[in-house]
């Protein structure tokens, strides 16, 4: 008797197993980005529910994970923006601006428009230093992104954010002077208008007013010739440690991302140490296709691999656009499962200390990051429940709204409410 050969798995059982895995992670997806409209109430009457998508709708479900508008360095406002990404195709979109999130809201509200959701982040301007010394290093951009509450925290993150744009007025005015120093003069008052009324300047408003005087052809060669890192006309803000960047968004609820770290001149030694600072995870995907390298560094670090179009709309041609970098299902499931109970923790803690203190001025706190129009009223005793709800209702899907934990917790801050 001849021997008997082992049977292989066939490819077409292989196939059928990765589908259904996909078909999964589709229906997961989806059903966060698309939740269904919750029940009409008293409470849409006043203004607070956004417009929501219903569920369903076509097998692609479009993230765009990395996006810039004129808060910071971007050309378009966000509204705008979300306009773009509208026509893009993009369903779910992280605005993420520098050192800011005032941009949130307006896209908040014009998302809703269009039933798509904003995911409220932003990209941290951080240094990396084997022994945190402020002159070594090298600077290092960390994306956060918040869940439909924002961060928990909120006042801990805003100062951070506040000192590193207090760092870049400075900076910018350093830059001028050695940009002077080096016969290229270029006036303060030409970078503040560039950057627009109440935005921290950045190297990108100081190239585009270089261009604008005459003294280089494009943005690209202003960085390259002056204002790039280790040129002549460069200068330091005042950015914090990437490590205690990476710890402040964990506080705070939100999920850390290494932003374009092919960008990096030390990237292993950096993503170790962040990764010890509890990093999620890393670009690793761009219009281009996936980075195999850093693939393979995110996998050896168990990082989630994510990317983004790191759109700002200045139109040239080597810029991509907004939603070019479509994610897997997969990927996008994977990313969700393992951000939605941090959000959720969030979410949980900016609730309790709401119902704790009820107040006008923590109200506009809850809700800084939705759609709110109408504040005429606002009895702290009587409208509490009412703002839970629909603070639930917008930031959750149907799913999250009726687990237990969630009720459990809407008892607890009815009995809050009642005290007061």
């Amino acid at each position: 008797m001849g021997s008997k050969k082992k049977s292989k798995p066939s490819r077409s059982r292989k196939k059928a197993k990765t589908s259904a895995d996909q078909a999964l992670a589709l229906d997961y997806v989806r059903a966060w980005a698309q939740p269904a409209p919750p029940p009409a109430s008293d409470s849409d009457a006043d203004g607070f529910l956004p417009a929501q998508a219903a569920r369903g709708g076509g097998g692609e479900v479009l993230f765009e994970l990395h996006s810039h508008s004129n808060h910071s360095d971007g050309f378009l406002s966000p509204s705008a923006l979300v306009e773009r990404a509208h026509r893009n195709g993009v369903k779910v979109l992280a605005l993420t601006d520098h050192d800011t999130m005032a941009g949130i809201p307006e896209a908040v509200s014009a998302a809703s428009r269009f039933g798509m959701r904003i995911i409220p982040g932003v990209e941290i301007s951080a240094r990396y230093s084997p022994r945190e010394v402020a002159t070594a290093g090298e600077n290092v951009h960390v994306l956060a992104y918040y869940g439909m509450c924002g961060p928990s925290r909120i006042d801990e993150l805003d100062t951070m954010l506040l000192n590193i744009r207090d760092g870049r007025y400075l900076r910018a005015k350093s830059m001028l002077a050695k940009l002077n120093m080096l016969k290229v003069p270029i006036k303060w008052e030409h970078v503040t208008k560039i950057a627009g009324e109440g935005v921290a300047p950045g190297r990108l408003h100081v190239a585009r007013a270089m261009v604008e005087a005459g003294h280089v052809e494009n943005v690209r060669q202003a960085f390259n010739k002056y204002i790039g890192d280790d040129c002549p006309a460069y200068a330091r803000g005042s950015e914090p440690f990437a490590e205690t960047v990476v710890q402040l968004i964990s506080r705070t609820g939100g999920i850390s991302v290494l932003a374009h770290p092919w960008a990096l001149k030390n990237p292993i030694a950096i993503i170790k140490a962040l990764k010890v600072a509890g990093l999620n995870g890393m670009e690793v995907y761009r219009s281009d296709g996936k980075l195999d390298g850093f693939c393979e560094l995110a996998e050896k670090y168990e990082l989630l691999k994510l990317g983004g179009s790191d759109f700002h709309g200045r139109g040239g041609k080597d810029e991509s656009d907004i939603g070019t970098v479509k994610l897997a299902i997969t990927t996008l499931s994977c990313f969700l499962k393992m951000a939605r109970p941090i959000w959720s923790c969030a979410m949980k803690d900016i609730l309790l200390k709401f119902a704790e203190e009820p107040s006008a001025s923590n109200l506009g706190k809850l809700v800084k990051f939705g759609r709110v129009t109408n504040f005429d009223g606002y009895s702290p005793t009587s409208t509490v429940i009412d703002a839970i709800d629909v603070c639930l209702s917008s930031w959750l899907s149907n799913d999250d709204i009726e687990d237990a934990e969630l009720e459990e917790l809407r008892l607890k801050l009815a009995c809050y409410a009642t005290k007061k």
